[in-house]
């Protein structure tokens, strides 16, 4: 399997998992949402919490140039964190969510 089949692999993986978990409270759901020719994956939370209505991203990201590029995280532990656990290097995960003068000081991929 080459590395980009398995990049795409894995973050289906999680997220489908991610896109599992029950809310404990208002009438929410997740929709997990991917583009395949593209490479974007999107995990969106919508629904009703009271009397207001929730629709946002929990979790997107992007391969771009054989690097995951996350440009939004909204989980506690951090999909970065799963990504590396799952045995993508650090040196091929983009925060992108982070200001490009800062990424250095992280240890994943400037860019």
């Amino acid at each position: 399997m080459d590395t980009l089949d398995n990049y795409r692999q894995i973050i289906q993986k999680i997220l489908s998992e991610y896109s599992q978990l029950p809310y404990a409270y208002g009438q929410l759901e997740r929709q997990f949402i991917i583009d395949k020719n593209e490479n974007h994956y999107l995990l969106l939370t919508l629904g009703w919490e009271n009397k207001q209505r929730v629709h946002g991203c929990l979790i997107h990201i992007d391969i771009i140039n054989d690097k995951i590029w996350i440009q939004r995280d909204g989980t506690e532990i951090g999909i970065a964190n799963e990504l590396v656990s799952a045995g993508i290097p650090k040196t091929k995960i983009v925060l992108a969510f982070q200001l490009a003068e800062l990424r250095k000081y992280t240890e994943f991929a400037v860019k």
